[in-house]
This record gives C-alpha cells, structure tokens and sequence, in this order.
C-alpha cells in the first residue's frame, strides 16, 4: 500500500509541475495534469490535495470538475482564447509547413474538445 501512495504522490507531482509549466509553455497543456494532480493526491496526501482544492488559481475550476463535471463559461473563453493565441502564435514562428499543418491539427482538436465540456453559468 505504501508504494502504491508513493507512486500516486510522485506522478501527482510531476503532473502539477508539468502543469504549472504548461500556464508559459504553448504546447503544454495545463489543465489535464492539474486534474491528474488532484486525482494522485486525493489517494497519496490529503494535505496536498486539500492545498491544491483550495489553491487560489485552481480551487474554483476544480471543485466544479469535482462536482458537475463541467467548467463555468468565463473560463471556458479563457481556455479557448488562450488555447487558440499560443497555437497561432507557435503556427506563425514555425518555418515548417509539415508542422504548421501539425499545429493546426491540434488546435482543431483542443477546440473540438473543449466544445465538448459541459459548461455552468458564470
């Protein structure tokens, strides 16, 4: 059982730094491990869970995950403006058309996959 917690605490911390680095790095997304993160604490640390379920940038977004399995509209046009910015912004300074084609790709199908997320009233 204790390497069992042990390897809940260590993915879910490499899931919250791999999240705090995707809020600066375009590709990274920061949402997913932030929401891997919670699930490894809830089973490895409750004090970390309690610190990131309470954590001023993440609290509210994931206690509505937490309850409704959807997230409130204003961050949802967050999401998408700060989603589509940095692919555009990645599309522009990449030479390659192989990987602008990529890119655009992966835009397409975050899109995709954030219109699918219920949404809650702001």
């Amino acid at each position: 059982m204790a390497l069992k917690r042990g390897m809940y605490l260590v993915v879910g911390l490499c899931s919250l730094l791999l999240g705090l680095i995707g809020i600066a790095v375009p590709l990274l997304p920061t949402v997913p491990f932030i929401l891997l993160a919670a699930f490894c604490f809830a089973r490895s640390n409750q004090r970390l869970h309690n610190w990131l379920m309470t954590h001023p940038w993440f609290a509210d977004a994931l206690q509505d995950w937490d309850r409704e399995r959807a997230i409130r509209k204003g961050l949802k046009k967050k999401a998408y403006i700060a989603t589509s910015v940095s692919f555009l912004v990645s599309i522009a300074i990449v030479p390659l058309i192989w990987v602008k084609v990529m890119l655009a790709c992966m835009l397409t199908g975050l899109l995709l996959y954030l219109r699918c997320i219920p949404e809650l009233d702001d």
